[in-house]
């Protein structure tokens, strides 16, 4: 049987869950990983979990610390930088996607060290510039420059990145 347990199927065939079992199963789901406010709201939809109910779930979830925005944030910043090579630009959207605030995005990015931020760019960059098979150096900037940007990296450090690299294969 799955973590989640026995369910009763409501009127709509969708599996749901009472109150009481809604919060323990949700305490499991949260203790797990770090969870935001958004992802606990689509998880209580699934089981037919709406409106001030959910409402009431979240608050109680937060009271009791098993949510936090600031430290989802934070640990969402972090994580998707240091393990996908996400840019700043790409982890803002993500966390919008989720409803974040602007404060608390800005908390999450200021978890980044703009060396270490640097330093990634350009592993990126030089990564993509060696697999990238173009002879049209004009066609390959422009496909590296791309790449990047979808990673969520800034365009003027995307520049500069793919400046600095060809300066120094140049010398």
């Amino acid at each position: 049987m799955s973590s989640w347990g026995k369910y009763k199927a409501n009127e709509s065939g969708k599996n749901s869950w009472s109150q009481e079992e809604a919060f323990e199963k949700l305490t499991t789901f949260c203790a797990y990983q770090e969870r935001c406010p958004w992802e606990i709201r689509r998880k209580l939809y699934e089981k037919g979990i709406i409106d001030e109910k959910a409402e009431q779930l979240i608050t109680e979830l937060i009271a009791e610390e098993f949510v936090n925005e600031e430290r989802y944030a934070r640990a969402f910043a972090r994580g998707k930088f240091r393990l996908k090579k996400w840019g700043r630009n790409r982890i803002r959207m993500e966390l919008k996607m989720k409803e974040f605030s602007e404060e608390l995005i800005r908390k999450g990015l200021s978890e980044i060290d703009p060396e270490e931020y640097y330093d990634t760019l350009l592993t990126q960059t030089e990564k993509k510039w060696e697999s990238t098979h173009e002879s049209d150096s004009f066609k390959k900037k422009y496909k590296v420059t791309q790449y990047l940007m979808t990673r969520g990296f800034e365009m003027d450090l995307v520049k500069e990145a793919i400046e600095s690299l060809i300066s120094d294969q140049s010398q």
